[in-house]
């Protein structure tokens, strides 16, 4: 896959007391299309249950470039960063664009896979793991060893 994105709506309770997109609502973006692209590929709530797993996260930080108001038409999309061959432990980065291409924000997450039954980080399974074969990877993207 090339690329992964999706249109998101500004509402009026996204906004701070300035008239723009508070801070808090560029993380709940990227959660909403980190779990578009799960469910895309096939890693449903349901597949994650009969494995006992799902995702956690680490980090979470968000370069904001360009405020956002409620006018604007949003998009944001998902570029894998890094990873382990296992898929256990991968970086995910999003770039939140208004209007087409102005870049207003870069969000980078580092993920990993909870054991939810042991409450231990975990590896997918390997008919889990086959599924990651087509996300969309950044220019630089690198494995981790």
């Amino acid at each position: 896959m090339e690329k992964f994105s999706r249109d998101v709506q500004v509402r009026w309770a996204d906004l701070d007391p300035n008239f723009h997109v508070r801070h808090s609502v560029y993380y709940d973006w990227g959660a909403f299309c980190r779990i578009e692209y799960l469910y895309n590929v096939g890693l449903t709530a349901e597949v994650m249950q009969k494995f006992h797993i799902g995702p956690i996260l680490f980090r979470e930080e968000c370069i904001f470039r360009k405020e956002i108001r409620l006018e604007d038409k949003v998009s944001i999309d998902l570029k894998l960063v890094k990873a382990k061959r296992d898929f256990s432990r991968w970086t995910i980065q999003h770039e939140i664009r208004k209007n087409g291409d102005i870049l207003s924000a870069v969000l980078t997450v580092d993920i990993a896979w909870l054991d939810v039954v042991r409450r231990k980080l975990a590896s997918l399974p390997e008919e889990v793991r086959v599924l990651f074969g087509d996300v969309p990877v950044a220019d630089d993207f690198q494995w981790l060893d």
